[in-house]
């Protein structure tokens, strides 16, 4: 849940308990549910679900706040290596599923959906920024939209004649067209984070290097690689380019 002061509230819930913490704008959204995370577990660590259901007033959790003064002294001054798995798994599963970004306004929305009035339209949160593109890194995408074209080309030629030649040229158009996507989709991954980018790197350049291969022939050595000297350039990119980084003092 997000606002437009200098403060940004994140709420987070799981089956009978629910936490909030307000953070600072500069916090980024990883960090603060992997501080309600942290919360949640030592809260259920701490109170089983009969102590819960007993409890009529808050009152009676009153001594965790020396816990959550702990965690948030711990979530303010410790280095993001120490929590960077944490961090990175809370991120995979926000970009699989984004939290709902609200305004002032939708709460007021959401009040009328809890008296059965309205329906609420919740849009996900927008996505984390990229570290800025470097001049290699557009040169990897000026070359790699170069060969994806060169591919393309090609293959829509032999796909053009495949009615007037044999059988197996089923195959070279093939190895035109599938590092053809490949090309586009390593465009994709620099320009955009993707969960599983290293996976998904490796089987884009094992595209790209196996067509080019099964090309020998069509293509003599100089061209085959060009097109894989490409493709290693745009991987080694890709992994490069991380998420911007949080600024220090977030401010939980």
């Amino acid at each position: 849940m997000t606002n437009t002061g200098g403060e940004s509230p994140h709420f987070s819930s799981s089956g009978d308990v629910a936490c909030m913490a307000i953070c600072s704008h500069r916090c980024p959204a990883a960090m603060a549910f992997c501080f309600l995370e942290t919360l949640w577990w030592e809260f259920t660590a701490s109170y089983d679900a009969t102590c819960v259901g007993l409890a009529s007033r808050p009152y009676a959790f009153l001594e965790f706040d020396s816990v959550i003064q702990k965690v948030k002294w711990h979530f303010n001054y410790v280095s993001l290596t120490q929590i960077g798995s944490s961090l990175e798994k809370i991120q995979e599963e926000l970009d699989v599923q984004p939290p709902a970004a609200l305004t002032l306004e939708d709460t007021d929305v959401a009040n009328g959906v809890m008296n059965g009035h309205t329906r609420m339209h919740l849009e996900p949160a927008p996505s984390f920024r990229m570290e800025p593109v470097t001049a290699l890194g557009v040169l990897s995408l000026v070359l790699n939209i170069m060969c994806a074209a060169l591919n393309l080309i090609r293959g829509i030629h032999l796909a053009e004649h495949s009615g007037q030649v044999a059988h197996e040229e089923i195959g070279n158009i093939l190895a035109f067209l599938i590092p053809f996507i490949a090309c586009i989709f390593q465009c994709y991954l620099y320009l955009f984070y993707s969960p599983a980018r290293t996976t998904k790197v490796v089987l884009m350049l094992l595209s790209i290097c196996l067509g080019n291969v099964y090309l020998h022939g069509l293509r003599n050595l100089w061209q085959i690689l060009f097109h894989i000297g490409v493709a290693f350039l745009s991987s080694h990119q890709i992994l490069t380019r991380q998420l911007q980084e949080k600024q220090s003092d977030c401010g939980v």
